[in-house]
């Protein structure tokens, strides 16, 4: 049985995409953020925090439990889910016009091993008037999202362009999985 560690809807549609059969169960490990980690080290610590939190739960020899954790990242500052419109608003602002990176950290747990790992997609914004950043907030869309867009739905309009995995930017590198799993002899379709 695949367990997703995850609430995102986004996850669940990407491996419902390729054909995996999985139910969620999710985590509520509070993601860590700290000055000590890089965005890499802290977005596969919170991947693996929220998978070993589920797997604590399950029978671990006929589990395998996906965690993932999705940051997004600006001169090495860290942009998670905002708390409200108005840090939405902030960090949109901060994406206008520049280049940033999405890390998705990964972890999979199976009864005889944890494998972790990570996919980096750069996306460049176009620049963004004010107007249009209010706009897109009063959506809605924004508010439960790493970096405050969703690139599959109304966020599109600001990628100008992406070097990397899409799939990646929704929330779950599936090329990654896929493999990570295949090596580890673990079935995702």
């Amino acid at each position: 049985m695949i367990i997703l560690a995850s609430a995102s809807p986004r996850r669940s549609e990407l491996l419902q995409q390729i054909g995996c059969e999985f139910i969620v169960k999710v985590s509520s490990t509070a993601e860590v953020i700290s000055a000590d980690l890089n965005p890499y080290e802290i977005a596969m610590l919170n991947a693996s925090l929220k998978a070993k939190e589920i797997a604590s739960t399950e029978n671990e020899f006929e589990s395998t439990i996906i965690g993932a954790d999705t940051v997004v990242v600006v001169s090495d500052n860290i942009y998670g889910k905002p708390k409200n419109k108005l840090e939405a608003i902030e960090f949109l602002k901060i994406l206008s016009g520049k280049e940033h990176k999405v890390i998705t950290g990964i972890a999979i747990i199976t009864a005889d091993e944890c494998i972790v790992d990570y996919e980096e997609t750069i996306v460049i914004f176009r620049t963004l008037t004010e107007d249009e950043i209010i706009r897109y907030v009063e959506t809605e869309e924004p508010l439960d999202k790493a970096g405050a867009y969703g690139i599959q739905g109304i966020g599109a309009i600001f990628v100008e362009k992406i070097c990397g995995c899409y799939s990646n930017v929704v929330g779950l590198p599936l090329s990654k999985l896929y493999k990570i799993c295949h090596e580890a002899g673990i079935k995702l379709l």
